[in-house]
């Protein structure tokens, strides 16, 4: 919203010295300037126009952010009891072929997903992707390393991730414990997606657990991708305790992301990688791992990008209360064999030299609104990120049809039993 300026009088003629004259007529006289009173409500005029001129575009914002709101309520009221009832009697199947099952659950999972992408692509915030095509891997075992800036960036990944083939079905997400107690938390409960409390007392703890949940769900569920935010945090909430630790232990300062946090991927890592490079085993659950499964091959180092440096959070995401923007995401991809696993010193230095590359393509980002070239390459290709409208359209009117399906039979039931 651009604020119309207001009248005043020149710098210049505001500092100037008064100059001899005649005297100035007063109030009363003709040719007296208009007192003070009638110049304040002349300027009260100009702000109650500015208002009066802005109000069709404030109410069509209101408007709209209202409409998207009762959307993204009848999506949840529809979609998620559905995708529980539909697991529910998808049990026996579970019992008789679970890795089928499982299947189905991604396929519904990913249509959930869908429709939070959508809330943002309806509203114009659409995606650019820069760097390698993780396409071309989407059918091996990864693990995403992403910087977190704020709550946007979870659908920002859910909206680039639809078109990558079955990732998302077979996709395992470490989020924040407060999560769970979101509308989506039961939904991702039943996925098998982990909770991860913050803070030093819990640590220790929330490790031990992940590696539990890694070997209990990760190739029971024919999961191959793993969503991670090393940082454990928002950049706002940890620059200043990282550049505090930076400068403690002489590592680069830091200001587009913040130091990462090992522990998580370490377990990721010692737990999923099939075999070091020199053939011996990595994880205690190697014996577990089919005939098929070469295990995690692949590390993608994943950077999020808003113009301006303007993160989106979810509330912006579900009401689209600001205008279309581009989010920028850049890709490169690291083989397994190049990730040092001997050592814990090994592995943070390698995973704080992939953080300070991101602050260099962020500074290059919002210097120049683009991604550098790589390596021997003049210049760096974008590639738009498109969704496609009859499937989102799709997506919405199966959950309405499911909604209401599951409506009448427990109505059926409930007539039935009472």
């Amino acid at each position: 919203m651009t604020a119309t300026s207001r009248p005043g009088i020149p710098a210049a003629a505001a500092t100037a010295p008064p100059r001899p004259g005649p005297l100035v007529p007063g109030p009363g006289c003709p040719g007296a300037p208009p007192p003070p009173a009638e110049k304040d409500r002349t300027n009260s005029n100009v702000r109650m126009a500015v208002t009066l001129e802005e109000a069709p575009w404030l109410g069509w914002i209101l408007l709209k952010a209202l409409m998207r709101f009762a959307l993204m309520v009848a999506n949840n009221v529809c979609a998620l009891p559905s995708y529980v009832f539909y697991v529910i009697i998808l049990q026996p199947l579970r019992v008789l072929d679970s890795k089928l099952f499982w299947h189905i659950e991604g396929i519904m999972y990913k249509w959930l997903i869908g429709i939070v992408a959508s809330w943002g692509w309806y509203a114009g915030y659409t995606v650019m992707e820069w760097g390698e095509d993780i396409k071309a891997i989407s059918k091996d075992e990864a693990v995403m390393l992403v910087n977190h800036q704020a709550t946007g960036d979870v659908c920002t990944l859910m909206m680039c991730l639809q078109d990558k083939g079955l990732v998302v079905v077979q996709m395992m997400w470490l989020m924040d414990h407060i999560f769970k107690y979101t509308n989506f938390g039961i939904v991702s409960l039943i996925h098998g997606d982990f909770f991860i409390r913050q803070g030093k007392s819990h640590r220790d703890q929330q490790l031990l657990l992940l590696k539990k949940h890694l070997e209990n769900n990760y190739r029971s569920r024919d999961r191959k991708w793993i969503v991670l935010f090393p940082e454990g945090g928002f950049l706002r909430k940890r620059r200043e305790t990282s550049q505090a630790f930076a400068k403690k232990n002489n590592l680069p300062f830091l200001t587009h992301v913040t130091l990462p946090r090992i522990g998580a991927t370490k377990i990721i890592l010692s737990t999923l990688v099939a075999r070091q490079e020199n053939g011996i085993p990595a994880g205690e659950n190697t014996k577990e791992l089919d005939s098929k499964s070469k295990g995690l091959q692949w590390v993608i180092d994943t950077t999020i990008a808003y113009p301006k440096a303007e993160p989106l959070d979810i509330q912006t995401w579900i009401l689209g209360y600001r205008k279309p923007t581009v989010t920028h995401v850049h890709y490169r991809i690291f083989p397994i064999k190049d990730v040092p696993l001997e050592t814990d010193d090994d592995l943070a230095g390698w995973l704080y030299q992939r953080f300070i590359e991101k602050e260099d393509l962020l500074s290059h980002f919002y210097k120049t609104g683009a991604f550098p070239p790589p390596k021997g390459h003049k210049e760096a290709v974008s590639r738009e990120m498109t969704l496609s409208s009859m499937r989102l359209f799709i997506l919405h009117s199966f959950a309405f049809l499911s909604g209401y399906m599951w409506y009448n039979v427990i109505q059926y039931f409930y007539h039935c039993l009472f």
